[in-house]
């Protein structure tokens, strides 16, 4: 018996997601963003003077950023996770992670 082609298999490699959220202005330019399971999302202060990202839940907190210095957490539960900057508590954001 002849073999006339070959059987290609491709295994799929999950990605992780990522996502960015810039801080200018004194906001938080995505204010509410969605994501899945798995996504990074990564902060960077745009603005000209410091600023952190800390989670009502203290499921994250970054240390205080400088202009261009940038804060990563990764989400692995889905769920809402509300946040803000401590030093300037009127700039808010959430991040809502669906499975």
């Amino acid at each position: 018996m002849k073999v006339l082609g070959a059987m290609l298999l491709v295994a799929a490699i999950a990605v992780p997601a990522q996502t960015n959220v810039a801080i200018d202005n004194f906001k938080f330019a995505a204010p509410a963003i969605t994501v899945p399971v798995g996504t990074t999302v990564t902060w960077t202060n745009r603005d000209d003077v410091p600023h952190n990202v800390v989670s009502t839940d203290n499921a994250f907190k970054s240390p205080v950023l400088d202009t261009d210095q940038k804060f990563s957490h990764t989400f692995e539960t889905p769920g809402t996770f509300k946040y803000y900057c401590s030093l300037h508590p009127r700039m808010t954001g959430q991040i809502v992670v669906n499975r």
